[in-house]
């Protein structure tokens, strides 16, 4: 009996501790799209991205048309000859292969720009949440844009005008 009693008690204690704690929600995705930088940066980034993937575009169809060209003339070539065109269509996919890596892949340019454009206004915002958390109190923000598991939460406790007040955008 004493055991039950105990665990109660303890129970009890935890409900009364979570209960004392603030919860806000913020919208990450409403805040950066009213912040302009983020938006000059995604264009940034969509000319730049759009520029790259134009010159592999043009890469590949050239590595194309060599292909083809080599399937109409293959009848009258040699075999040395064959075997040189063979090598310089890889050659040619290669670089297409090589370019798409270097712009688009894990660690790529496109990877790079985003890093260098989007970092800074991260950290402004991440530095304008904690602000607010700390002015009101709230020991947790939680991202609803992120967090799938919030179905529904009180407009009351979403801080993302705040936010963007902390940040100069008044909405």
């Amino acid at each position: 009996m004493k055991k039950i009693l105990f665990a109660l008690s303890l129970m009890m204690m935890g409900f009364a501790s979570a209960g004392a704690q603030k919860f806000a929600l913020v919208d990450m995705d409403y805040i950066l799209r009213n912040v302009p930088a983020y938006e000059m940066a995604n264009e940034q980034l969509n000319q730049v991205s759009q520029r790259w993937e134009k010159e592999v575009t043009e890469l590949s169809k050239a590595a194309e048309t060599m292909y083809k060209n080599y399937q109409s003339e293959m009848v009258f070539l040699t075999d040395d000859q064959k075997k040189k065109r063979e090598e310089e269509i890889v050659a040619k996919e290669k670089e297409v292969t090589d370019t798409r890596y270097k712009y688009f892949g894990p660690e790529g340019e496109l990877y790079k720009k985003r890093q260098s454009l989007m970092k800074p206004i991260q950290e402004d915002v991440y530095n304008a949440v904690k602000a607010v958390a700390e002015e009101k109190g709230y020991q947790t923000i939680f991202d609803r844009a992120s967090s799938q598991s919030i179905v529904f939460a009180s407009p009351r406790i979403d801080v993302s005008n705040d936010v963007l007040a902390k940040l100069g955008y008044s909405k």
